[in-house]
């Protein structure tokens, strides 16, 4: 068995990635609320909005209100995160004063064409010139690549491809890559040896956005460890998906995420009980049960003993 590290980092996604895929828009307050939720619980890096265009994704229209309410939250040591796509998105992020985004280049034209509607390589590019801007600005940047795993309207991915890829937006400016499982499709042989790949291609931090739309959530996020990623993705409850993709349902749940690795002996520096307490908050804020399995569950050893 390969050597697990002592700990790793999860990163709240939820706020933007979840919220955005939800049928209603959530108020300014209770997006803030969420993000006080996960901070109490010891989540440090939070994806709190999207810089995009608030007609496709109206979900995320109050990016900058948001920005804007963090500081009255009281959590210094909170690193909030935006998603930008193109160069209007950092202009907006950096006038909002957030310290790291990130963007997204999707591996297939076609979901590329479709999510942002613009071929791969042209998101590459964009890429390029949202990366100087944020470096000029002193903004943290780093790339998603999207759909890595499989894609929805191309079916299977090359991992050359991936690696290609991953080298490319390394070499724009990308601090840390994450790989993104959009369409739910991963298994553990696969995760493992594509993070491997672009860990040895890049040698920069190399995070996983999974998607449990076919139960492989978990048993991907172990793989990815093996494979020598750092740092995952993961949402409160597990809610969220991509609007864009058919069928890509929920993210990996935190708070089950958490459990696992703290089972496992890795350290994730959360607090399980303050993670459930987070799971409540979110229930009330989208007003309907989410599919994550720890709240129903319980913590194990249970703290009061069964009747």
């Amino acid at each position: 068995m390969s050597q697990l590290p002592s700990s790793i980092e999860i990163v709240e996604v939820g706020p933007r990635d979840g919220l955005q895929d939800e049928p209603v828009v959530v108020s300014t307050a209770d997006k803030l609320a969420y993000i006080a939720a996960a901070a109490r619980a010891g989540i440090r890096r939070v994806e709190v909005a999207s810089f995009v265009n608030p007609k496709r994704v109206p979900q995320m229209a109050d990016a900058e209100a948001v920005i804007s309410g963090l500081a009255e939250l009281g959590y210094d040591n909170l690193r909030p995160i935006g998603l930008v796509l193109n160069e209007r998105g950092i202009e907006r992020a950096a006038a909002a004063g957030i310290g790291e985004i990130n963007c997204v280049v999707v591996v297939t034209d076609t979901f590329s064409q479709r999510n942002q509607g613009m071929t791969t390589a042209q998101a590459v590019a964009v890429w390029a010139a949202v990366s100087a801007r944020a470096s000029a600005a002193g903004i943290r940047a780093g790339v998603t690549l999207s759909a890595a795993f499989g894609c929805a309207y191309e079916g299977r991915v090359d991992p050359a491809r991936v690696v290609r890829l991953a080298e490319e937006v390394v070499a724009a400016g990308a601090g840390e890559v994450a790989l993104a499982d959009t369409v739910g499709c991963a298994v553990p042989n696969q995760t493992e040896d594509l993070v491997a790949a672009v860990v040895a291609a890049t040698g920069v931090k190399v995070r996983c956005h999974l998607h449990n739309s076919r139960n492989t959530g978990l048993a991907n996020a172990v793989a990815a460890v093996r494979g020598g990623a750092t740092a995952f993705d993961a949402s409160l409850g597990g809610i969220g998906g991509c609007p864009f993709s058919p069928g890509a349902t929920g993210n990996v749940p935190t708070e089950d995420l958490a459990y696992m690795f703290h089972g496992m002996g890795i350290d994730t520096g959360l607090d399980l009980a303050l993670l459930l307490e987070g799971v409540k908050v979110v229930e009330r804020i989208v007003g309907h049960p989410v599919p994550g399995m720890l709240g129903k569950a319980g913590l194990f050893p249970r703290v009061t003993p069964l009747a």
